[in-house]
């Protein structure tokens, strides 16, 4: 202040005479109370800077200023204190601020705080940001910086944190940054970041924790990392990292957590792990390791979380895993390994997950594995295992998830299966099991899936799984169950799938005459199949309450009647088929409003009447359309022209009449088609599919022609018109045969041998197969930690509409946001192949 009013009274000098007037320079000098105030500060000045190239939406800023002698008040600024205040922390999180970082934040030297995460900062990084001398916790993260890492970064020789994940940076990490010997953290996961690792972290002494996963970062760790001696993280997940793990990660010590899964590692799992004695989690799944788990390991005492899958290893399982006494989760699924399950699992008594599925593995299951009073989630599937299912499986008090589908167990389920645990996932399909279904598998209300299918299973469905109300999907095709059809089943409200064919399931369908209870309830059922089995009756009319419906089969079986109208308003069907019942009447014109349907095959029954020209209105329609072996009668509609995507086409044996539509050119992925045993007349449409057809497509027609049929123009006398070129031959050896009686036999003996001669030729029956069948991808791969089934139920609030994007090969396709945050997108089919388990860390 006194230099202020030593040069105030220098300016008065200066300033006598001058013609400006001294009550104006008074009046610019005082403040509201009368006393002399100094100008904003220099720092004020820089702060004010940052601000103007800032949009403050909610006007977080509002006072920071011009009028203010210093920034100390201002919201986000602190101060040191003093009779020169300066700025030491900046913290403007989260304060929804958007635009670029002004290079005049590199002249607030004093900083040694600096928060800018959770805004939307764009443009690149300044290289002033190294002018921190003080600085020790940068944080960056949650924006929208691109750019490059500023080299100057690495002059920061007091940063001790450094977060800048979650931006759009690119570029290689630069050496540079090897020289923050202060660093205990940095982090930069779910960025652009490329090339490899920066040798010059091996002199970063203190750094604890690095963090660097889902980015594009390349080449291979390199063996200096051994530098990093208090290193306790070492996360690197999704990345493009290759080559060997390098043996000196085995010298750090400190190391408590290693996540490397989903890069490009290959070679072989060093020993030297074992030295890292503090490890608790070990992450190295989703990489192209070979050869076989190392013994060594079992040093890791302190090792919780051991995850191994979907590499290439292979030898057997060491008997020391036994020894991981800690151990909370394993998984070594999605490899090549053999050998028999070691009984010594049972000596970690903490375990709760165990997946070994898709190996090699052979032996039975130990019955050791009971003892496991912990298991909450044991898969065993894709494996050589034979024997039975262990016995105290049934006790095992938080089974919630028990895989063992795809192996050659025999012998009966555990009856008690259920009674003690809250199984939520029951899967032992494809084996040689047999009895009967336990009673109690839903005794808890969690089922949601029971999978059964091809076993050797007789008896009926309990009445447990029938009223099972958590149930989502219930697959028991393939076995020997009978009994009258589960009516129970459709007061199910969560249901998307049933399968019930290929059983010996009998009788009627109830309807509501019969009382069926509530049908109208199941309507979110996406797929019943009850094909193979011997119902008959009439199709339930509560079947059309189903309105998510998309997958149904009601093929073999001995259904009559005819269909209900109301089948069209179904508009989620992807797939109906209805083929080799005794259906009977019209074909419903209703079906052309099924807009999403790719298959339908009604071969087989009863159906008479015209095609309905509706039906070309289908427009997804793409595996196969399937009339054929039907009393249909009249013409073919033009309007199945429209099927463009269509790949087969049956209509044979049937009496259509008239000539095959010349719309029909427009079938341009049509693959086989079959138009035999009908009345057609007229020449084949001029399109490549039908030229090459082979003659039995066409067979059992009065008067088609053109193509494989010969040329058109003649009046063919047979019923089944024979090609030029055979009738040619005929003739030739009619005039032959001719030539050899001359001279002496009877005119009743040429009429005979004439008569034989033209005599139609027998055709023989297409081999075409009435119902073309379509593979069903229904193999399920099951979920690992992070996001499960139940989850994805919830998270599409049970597969409904509002979260369908689209179609594909495995059906209609959702859009999901798990708890997690994380965005999945995929279908039903796909969603169970895809539930792997994604690790906490980066």
């Amino acid at each position: 202040m006194n230099s202020m009013k030593l040069s105030f009274c220098i300016g008065l000098k200066e300033l006598k005479g001058s013609g400006y007037g001294v009550a104006f320079i008074f009046s610019s000098l005082m403040n509201d109370s009368g006393l002399y105030k100094e100008g904003l500060n220099s720092e004020g000045q820089y702060l004010l800077e940052l601000k103007n190239r800032l949009h403050d939406e909610f006007n977080y800023l509002e006072n920071w200023k011009s009028t203010d002698q210093t920034p100390c008040s201002w919201i986000g600024v602190n101060c040191t204190s003093g009779y020169e205040p300066v700025v030491w922390s900046l913290d403007l999180n989260s304060m929804n601020l958007s635009g670029t970082l002004s290079p005049s934040i590199g002249s607030l030297i004093h900083l040694t705080y600096l928060d800018l995460a959770y805004n939307e900062f764009t443009g690149k990084i300044p290289k002033e940001i190294g002018n921190f001398p003080r600085l020790k916790r940068l944080y960056l993260n949650n924006n929208q910086f691109s750019g490059q890492i500023p080299a100057d970064l690495g002059k920061l020789s007091s940063l001790e944190s450094l977060n800048i994940c979650n931006n759009g940076i690119s570029g290689a990490l630069p050496e540079d940054l090897g020289n923050l010997s202060s660093l205990v953290e940095f982090v930069a996961y779910t960025n652009n970041l490329t090339g490899p690792l920066p040798r010059s972290f091996g002199n970063l002494k203190n750094l604890r924790i690095f963090r660097a996963g889902q980015n594009a970062i390349s080449g291979s760790i390199p063996a200096e990392i051994s530098g990093c001696q208090s290193l306790q993280m070492l996360g690197l997940a999704q990345n493009d990292i290759g080559g060997s793990l390098p043996k000196e990660i085995g010298m750090l010590g400190s190391l408590t957590d290693l996540i490397l899964w989903d890069n490009q590692l290959t070679g072989f799992i060093p020993k030297e792990l074992g030295n890292c004695t503090n490890l608790e989690t070990l992450a190295l799944y989703g990489n192209s390791l070979v050869g076989p788990i190392p013994k060594e390991l079992e040093s890791l005492k302190f090792l919780k979380k051991l995850y191994l899958y979907r590499n290439e290893l292979n030898g057997t399982i060491p008997r020391e895993i036994g020894n991981l006494s800690l151990a909370t989760e394993i998984d070594f699924s999605e490899n090549y390994l053999t050998g028999e399950i070691p009984t010594e699992f049972c000596k970690i008594m903490g375990l709760r997950l165990l997946y070994l599925f898709q190996n090699q593995l052979t032996g039975v299951i130990p019955n050791e594995l009971s003892s496991l009073r912990n298991l909450t989630k044991l898969d065993l599937s894709i494996n050589y295992l034979s024997g039975p299912i262990p016995f105290g499986f049934q006790y095992l008090t938080e089974m919630v998830q028990l895989q063992l589908f795809d192996n050659s167990l025999s012998g009966g389920i555990p009856q008690g299966l259920g009674l003690y645990s809250p199984l939520w996932v029951v899967d032992f399909s494809d084996n040689h099991l047999t009895g009967r279904i336990p009673p109690h598998l839903c005794r808890h209300s969690n089922l949601i899936l029971l999978s059964l299918g091809s076993n050797e299973l007789y008896g009926n469905i309990p009445t447990g799984v029938i009223n099972c109300k958590t149930l989502v999907q219930l697959r028991l095709v393939g076995n020997r169950l009978a009994g009258s059809f589960p009516s129970g089943l459709c007061k199910l409200v969560n249901l998307s799938a049933i399968e019930l064919d290929q059983n010996k399931f009998s009788g009627p369908i109830p309807t509501r005459d019969r009382k069926l209870p509530k049908v109208a309830k199941a309507s979110y059922c996406k797929q019943l199949l009850c094909i193979c089995n011997m119902l008959t009756g009439r199709i339930p009319p509560e079947i059309v309450h189903c309105k998510m419906l998309q997958r149904l089969d009601l093929s073999h079986n001995s259904f009559v009647d005819s269909l209900p109208n109301e089948l069209g308003t179904l508009l989620q069907l992807e797939l109906l088929k209805l083929s080799e019942n005794k259906f009977s009447g019209y074909i419903p014109a209703s079906l052309g409003n099924l807009s999403h349907l790719t298959e339908l095959q009604m071969g087989g029954n009863l159906f008479s009447g015209e095609i309905p020209l509706e039906l070309g209105y289908l427009s997804s329609l793409q595996i196969a359309m399937n009339l054929s072996y039907n009393n249909l009668s009249g013409s073919i509609p033009q309007e199945l022209g429209n099927l463009n995507l269509l790949e087969f086409l049956l209509l044979n044996n049937n009496h259509l009449s008239g000539e095959i539509p010349s719309t029909f050119e427009n079938l341009s992925s049509l693959l086989g088609c079959n138009f035999s045993y009908n009345d057609l007349t007229g020449p084949l449409p001029s399109v490549t599919v039908f030229q090459n057809m082979a003659v039995s497509s066409f067979s059992g027609n009065k008067g088609l022609c053109g193509g494989p049929l010969g040329k058109c123009g003649g009046n063919p006398s047979s019923e089944s018109f024979q090609p030029v070129g055979d009738m040619a031959t005929a003739r030739g050896r009619i005039i032959t045969i001719v030539a050899a009686v001359v001279g002496g036999v009877s005119l009743i003996l040429i009429m005979i041998i004439l008569y034989f001669i033209r005599r139609p030729t027998k055709m023989v029956v297409s081999s075409q197969d009435n119902e073309i069948s379509s593979p069903d991808s229904n193999v399920y791969f099951p979920p690992k930690e992070g996001f499960t089934l139940q989850d994805l139920v919830e998270a599409t609030n049970n597969f409904q509409d509002t979260y369908v994007i689209g179609s594909g090969a495995y059906g209609t396709v959702y859009k999901a946001v798990m708890h997690s945050g994380k965005t999945i997108a995929d279908s039903w089919g796909l969603f169970m192949l895809k539930m792997q388990h994604m690790a906490a860390s980066m």
